[in-house]
């Protein structure tokens, strides 16, 4: 079976890049600020209030005293978290969800549409500030990652249900159905395969998503303030930051929030070109049309 490979593309590698630079400071960063840069996120230090950045604080202290490199680091690793459980709760739900019900059919399907609709006419962001607030506190950063990602699969439910409806009868799925196999392994073997750069896609953006939700959710004061996440801090800076002076206390976790949507959009172009051939095409023309020096004068 061929191996499917992104494109040759510095778009793709710039987000792939970006993307590794930030899973690479969730895995390892908390242990280097604490154990070789000897850095606390939750020490106070009542001598360094709200200090610029300098050489003992590369990105400064808060109102409290706390290093921000040290909360940036660790709020890097909690949001990351929340944004890959909410978002593989999404994606699940949504995967197994559209394309189960495309593929049955009949009242089934009636029924996951009806329910798909109800979500989808919800309006979004307030059902998570209610359902936010009422938790607020409680649990870990998983409660949070489970709040979004059950109120963020309904779109992709329908995405994934208007694909698998043109693939239900294609050749494969009907040369497959004949051999006596069950509709889970139609589904499983046959239709996921077949949707799966739109569900890589999709997995992506969720876990994207759900990262701005929980920003949104922190900056609003609707987040779980026990968590050290990339929009707790943006909250924690207070609304005078600014014309204060103080920028270093909500421009790196902004940064890292708008660097990681970058990186999923220039990604995204690597996954359409996989799941859309005439991109592919269209970019070789491309390139066979770039004049080349040195050839034979008219």
């Amino acid at each position: 079976m061929r191996r499917l490979k992104l494109p040759d593309s510095t778009k793709v590698r710039i987000g792939l890049a970006i993307l590794g630079f930030f899973i690479v400071v969730a895995i390892i960063g908390p242990t280097v600020v604490t154990h070789v840069m000897h850095l606390s996120a939750t020490d106070l230090d009542t001598d360094h209030l709200r200090e610029a950045p300098s050489a003992d604080h590369w990105l400064g202290t808060d109102a409290n005293g706390r290093d921000l490199l040290a909360r940036l680091v660790l709020g890097t690793r909690t949001s990351l978290l929340i944004g890959l459980l909410a978002g593989l709760i999404a994606t699940s739900l949504a995967t197994v969800i559209g394309i189960t019900g495309a593929y049955v059919g009949g009242r089934f399907d009636a029924l996951v549409t009806a329910c798909t609709n109800v979500f989808l006419v919800l309006p979004g962001l307030p059902l998570l500030i209610i359902v936010g607030s009422y938790v607020k506190g409680r649990g870990g950063w998983w409660v949070t990652a489970l709040i979004i990602g059950l109120t963020g699969w309904a779109a992709g439910a329908r995405q994934k249900r208007a694909q698998a409806l043109s693939l239900r009868g294609r050749d494969f799925v009907t040369a497959t159905e004949l051999i006596g196999e069950s509709r889970w392994r139609v589904v499983v073997s046959e239709l996921v395969p077949h949707l799966a750069p739109l569900i890589a896609a999709s997995l992506l953006f969720s876990v994207v998503g759900a990262i701005f939700a929980e920003a949104g959710l922190a900056f609003i004061g609707a987040g779980n303030p026990s968590l050290i996440t990339w929009g707790m801090l943006i909250n924690l800076a207070g609304p005078n930051a600014l014309f204060n002076g103080e920028w270093y206390t909500f421009v790196p976790p902004a940064a890292c929030i708008a660097a990681l949507g970058t990186a999923a959009g220039l990604i995204n172009f690597g996954i359409d070109e996989i799941s859309n051939p005439r991109l592919r095409v269209a970019g070789r023309r491309g390139q066979r049309l770039i004049p080349v020096g040195g050839g034979r004068n008219g």
